[in-house]
């Protein structure tokens, strides 16, 4: 009986957590670049009551008896498929289709990335203009360096960039023509994006799991990324599908609290035995 106790426990901690992640899916489902996340479980230990055995008349049973003792969170898992493209008025919005992601320069002096394209451009201590994200990290041209223009030469309100991220200024006649000594904008991949350690501002890390960042400039054999000028990426969070997962959590949640709450109603009855 303790352990039905113990495991219904088990899943009622398990639900929660499933519900703080439909919950974090709900809040982002306005934030730019944000990648819905999924909560996968996996059971726990089994417990043998009876292992294989013959019958009375000496034939082998073909199973034995073995109880399962709860479940637990094995993953969360962000889904990195395409958010909708949502116009924008901003020059500096810029949405990706495909699966690279925008580097761009940490507090810290390392390189993160990102899916949120909501760039604006800010003035360094030498008076120029640097492409930063909107909490003022510098976005990284394709070989990890900012991407700065001379306020002298060019004007920002007139920098465009192509579907493949290279950045442009018209020409005398009014031609984009790509900036000089400028690499396009840095779009990386990864084999495993879902492995990516997240942090706050839509901010993804390298780690094991991901593998390397693999550079779209230089990789060979993959498929490039569109970038789209005047649009920014929608999060990819369905609402419905997280409002009947959300039902679903909280039955489950309710299921287990009630077997919490058989299992004690038991051991009463089998304490007040005489």
């Amino acid at each position: 009986m303790v352990r039905s106790l113990w495991t219904a426990a088990t899943g009622m901690r398990a639900q929660q957590t499933n519900v703080d992640t439909i919950a974090n899916n709900l809040a982002n489902v306005n934030t730019t670049g944000y990648k819905t996340e999924v909560n996968e479980f996996k059971s726990l230990l089994y417990q043998t009551i009876q292992t294989k055995s013959t019958t009375s008349e000496g034939v082998q049973k073909p199973i034995g008896a073995q109880v399962g003792l709860g479940v637990r969170n094995s993953s969360i898992t962000s889904i990195f498929t395409d958010g909708a493209l949502l116009a924008s008025e901003s020059p500096t919005a810029f949405g990706l289709s495909g699966r690279g992601l925008f580097a761009v320069t940490g507090e810290d002096g390392n390189t993160y990335y990102t899916r949120s394209g909501d760039f604006k451009w800010a003035i360094d201590l030498n008076d120029n203009v640097t492409l930063t994200t909107s909490s003022g990290l510098r976005v990284q041209q394709a070989n990890g360096q900012p991407i700065t223009l001379d306020t002298s030469i060019y004007s920002p309100s007139l920098v465009t960039v192509s579907a493949d991220g290279t950045i442009c200024y018209p020409d005398e006649k009014n031609n984009p023509t790509p900036i000089e000594g400028m690499q396009p904008i840095g779009i990386f991949q990864f084999n495993n994006p879902s492995g990516l350690e997240k942090h706050d501002s839509g901010l993804f890390e390298v780690t094991a799991a991901s593998g390397p960042a693999i550079n779209e400039l230089t990789a060979t054999n993959i498929q490039r990324t569109k970038v789209s000028q005047g649009y920014l990426e929608g999060s990819n969070v369905q609402v419905v599908d997280e409002m009947v997962n959300l039902i679903t959590a909280q039955r489950a949640y309710e299921l287990n609290s009630k077997a919490i709450t058989a299992s004690d109603e038991m051991l009463q009855q089998a304490n007040n035995l005489r």
